[in-house]
């Protein structure tokens, strides 16, 4: 793995009585069901199809990542954003294609989001906190999750919570067939798979706060 991610001293873990549980929960869900799912959803979905899918969803939650720009005062990140969800949104049929960088050269910019955001203004992590069905995380970013939800027009798409739920679903595992194998690989050589993702998660938070 990167040299970026290397176990270093260990930080206070003071809610492991929550997290190895449900690391070792979500860790069966992903090999249980959520892979079998999602690959044979692969074979019968073709790969330009979940790609489209999955970059339609990307444009729908541009609020979150404007915001989350703007927050950190980045304003040539939130300008860049918002031309490339006006393109896609256009040209490129609600996001599930992306003109703005075939056509236009604009690239997708590196995601923000509130937690980011209250990072960027000294807001500390907190502890790791382990989401069940979502995975690693820290008491920031968690507490984010309900007004990023307000921000995104995902859940307003939909009137009954089944639906959303059925939403969220399946862009999860379209997500996943995009990327199997990428969670073998990350704990397929560590001794605590638990506190490898855990330290991971907080390494690659902390760097994408920087950027």
């Amino acid at each position: 793995f990167d040299e970026e991610f290397k176990a270093e001293k260990p930080r206070p873990d003071p809610l492991a009585f929550w997290n190895r549980p449900f690391f070792h929960f979500n860790d069966k869900f992903y090999f249980w069901f959520a892979k079998p799912v999602s690959r044979g959803y692969g074979y019968v979905a073709p790969k330009p199809f979940r790609t489209a899918v999955d970059r339609g969803f990307h444009n729908l939650r541009w609020p979150v990542r404007f915001v989350g720009s703007l927050m950190q005062l980045k304003m040539a990140r939130a300008g860049a954003e918002t031309r490339r969800f006006l393109v896609n949104s256009t040209l490129g049929v609600g996001g599930l294609f992306d003109p703005a960088d075939r056509w236009f050269g604009w690239p997708r910019p590196p995601d923000e989001d509130l937690g980011q955001a209250l990072g960027y203004w000294g807001v500390g992590e907190g502890f790791a906190f382990t989401i069940p069905l979502m995975g690693p995380s820290n008491l920031r970013d968690g507490l984010m999750i309900v007004p990023s939800l307000f921000l995104s027009p995902v859940p307003y798409l939909v009137t009954l919570v089944p639906d959303g739920l059925a939403v969220t679903g399946g862009e999860q595992m379209n997500y996943i067939s995009l990327h199997i194998g990428e969670y073998e690989s990350l704990k397929k050589d560590a001794l605590d798979p638990y506190a490898f993702t855990r330290d991971a998660y907080r390494k690659n938070r902390e760097k994408k706060i920087k950027e």
